[in-house]
């Protein structure tokens, strides 16, 4: 089995200090957690950006920013921006980061209620259109999806060509209006995908541990950090992003697996490299 490769969603678009202290808004704060993920394990950090107030931006001039202070405290990390944005953002306004050349970015494969009003709006077009941007600038797409059907989207996509093989996806579990997180539906997802690609699982809250440890068996790979979960354990807040990398990191080794480095992760994936 090839070693594991493991995301830090380090701050999302949604989560707050009120949820966590620790969540990082500024650029100084996002680069250390950052740092301590990568000296904790993870080959790539999947990077929203914030105002200094915690605001949701798709700057590219702050994700410049941020990208700049990560590379000059770990330079080989995987830096991997995220082309989601927050909830109401307009397609222009999320694909700024690709402009700044990154090895990866993610693509959202179908639209989802996030609950109450809040839709999280990616129509067909929309999706055609970042998948031929991706292509124009090399960049390789980590096929973010929240259900079966959004798979079935991304094969139908890739079978016309507006996304390249092979396919890393990542399976986003326990969100609402998505999939549910139980190793039955991860264990479905990981079987619905092409047999050359390969997957990562986001479990969201008390989920997140559990699917990794299910990932880890089946051969996936693994993300967790602040945008998804902001507890180590049942009522107990983490103290960095860092932490949770920790537990990922304990729970592979138990199981026999080992962590890829951003080089073997580069490898994995297919990336053109630093």
């Amino acid at each position: 089995m090839e070693k594991l490769i493991i995301t830090a969603a380090i701050c999302g678009a949604e989560v707050t200090k009120e949820h966590n202290p620790n969540v990082p808004y500024t650029v100084d704060e996002i680069a250390k957690e950052a740092e301590a993920c990568y000296k904790a394990g993870a080959s790539i950090i999947h990077l929203h950006v914030r105002e200094d107030d915690g605001t949701p931006t798709q700057s590219k001039e702050r994700f410049k920013e941020c990208i700049d202070a990560i590379k000059e405290r770990c330079a080989d990390v995987i830096i991997q921006p995220s082309t989601g944005g927050a909830v109401g953002m307009s397609d222009e306004e999320r694909l700024q980061p690709i402009y700044l050349n990154p090895e990866m970015a993610t693509l959202d494969c179908g639209t989802c209620n996030f609950g109450g009003d809040d839709i999280f709006v990616n129509t067909e077009n929309t999706i055609k259109y970042f998948g031929e941007k991706m292509i124009e600038l090399n960049i390789k797409p980590e096929v973010e999806v929240f259900d079966k059907g959004m798979i079935d989207s991304a094969i139908r996509l890739n079978k016309k060509g507006y996304i390249k093989s092979p396919m890393h996806f990542n399976f986003v579990m326990g969100v609402n209006g998505g999939i549910s997180a139980t190793p039955f539906d991860l264990t479905f997802m990981a079987h619905s995908i092409p047999c050359d690609s390969t997957f990562t699982v986001s479990g969201i809250g008390r989920a997140e541990f559990p699917m990794a440890a299910v990932s880890i068996v089946l051969g996936g790979h693994v993300r967790v950090g602040f945008e998804d979960n902001v507890y180590t354990s049942k009522g107990k807040l983490a103290s960095s992003n860092s932490e949770l990398v920790e537990k990922v990191v304990r729970i592979s080794k138990e199981l026999g697996r080992e962590i890829a480095s951003p080089k073997e992760a580069r490898e994995i994936l297919g990336l053109k490299g630093v």
